[in-house]
């Protein structure tokens, strides 16, 4: 049997470094996922020490901080871990020259854009979070050519925090609910996420020159929060769930937030296509088999 290659993940309980460890289980992929208590991003010394130890065929960084209104009360930690950690990986991985996937944001774009935003266009985030990440990008293309870039959008999966399982919780302690209606995003299954990822680390590790750059990749289709939240309620609803009797469609400026959000951040997705074959799924369609995931428990 011919030796796995070996993957070094940096995040181990986010949603996508926990997708990855399922997605390669069926590859020729091992997989090391590496959490805050096993490596700080932030000192370079840890993370020469890991590569040198771990010594990956390729290294994804999934690790980053997410949370979008604490990053504008803590810029300082939001910096060193989107930008400066980013940073430390970049140069551990260009001393080895390893290959480097890093996911990044919709959130580096401004939102003003009508129709979806290109890899190519220019960024100009709006908050602290989208600003570092926008940081931790530059960072990489300044200190390693062997990179890809992935953005993606509202990413949500059975586990950690995100949208949809924040509605399924407030769905079921109220009767009514206000979700934005003209904030428009692409909602990215995490599964599909690591999925993409494993796709371009076998490329890249197969000979593929021509991979890197950065690169799009979510939900295909817009949506609003409003829609988003619909959805949800309705395969919610289909499983005998509680869902909220009323939904109201409220306004970005009605709903009061620390950090601003970018109205717009649909993304085009022809560039993974073209680069790496890869199809985006329709945005709802992932999304079922994820409330299924999240309410079976309450169901036992």
């Amino acid at each position: 049997m011919a030796k796995k290659r070996a993957l070094l993940v940096m995040g181990r309980s986010g949603q996508i470094a926990t997708e990855l460890r399922t997605h390669a289980a069926a590859t020729d992929f091992s997989l090391q996922c590496c959490g805050r208590e096993t490596v700080d991003l932030t000192h370079f010394q840890d993370v020469d020490a890991l590569l040198a130890t771990t010594k990956p065929a390729l290294v994804v960084n999934a690790a980053a901080f997410t949370a979008v209104d604490a990053a504008e009360k803590d810029p300082e930690n939001a910096f060193a871990v989107n930008c400066h950690g980013v940073a430390n990986l970049a140069e551990g991985c260009r001393k080895l020259d390893l290959p480097l996937i890093h996911i990044s944001t919709d959130y580096v774009f401004d939102g003003n854009k009508r129709g979806a935003y290109r890899e190519d266009d220019p960024i100009d985030p709006v908050n602290v979070y989208g600003a570092s990440k926008a940081a931790g990008e530059k960072a990489l293309r300044e200190r390693h050519d062997r990179h890809v870039i992935l953005r993606t959008s509202w990413v949500y999966s059975p586990f950690g925090n995100n949208f949809v399982k924040t509605m399924l919780k407030l769905g079921a302690e109220r009767e009514t609910l206000s979700v934005v209606s003209d904030q428009f995003g692409c909602p990215t299954a995490a599964a599909d996420v690591a999925g993409a990822v494993i796709a371009i680390s076998k490329a890249i590790l197969d000979g593929k020159t021509d991979g890197f750059g950065t690169f799009h990749y979510c939900g295909a289709g817009a949506a609003s929060r409003f829609e988003f939240a619909e959805e949800i309620f309705r395969g919610a609803a289909q499983r005998g769930a509680v869902t909220p009797a009323k939904l109201i469609p409220i306004s970005t400026g009605d709903y009061e937030t620390t950090a601003a959000r970018p109205l717009n951040t649909e993304l085009s997705c022809l560039k993974i296509l073209d680069n790496f074959d890869i199809n985006t799924l329709p945005w709802r369609e992932p999304l079922e088999g994820c409330v299924a995931k999240i309410l079976l428990p309450t169901k036992r």
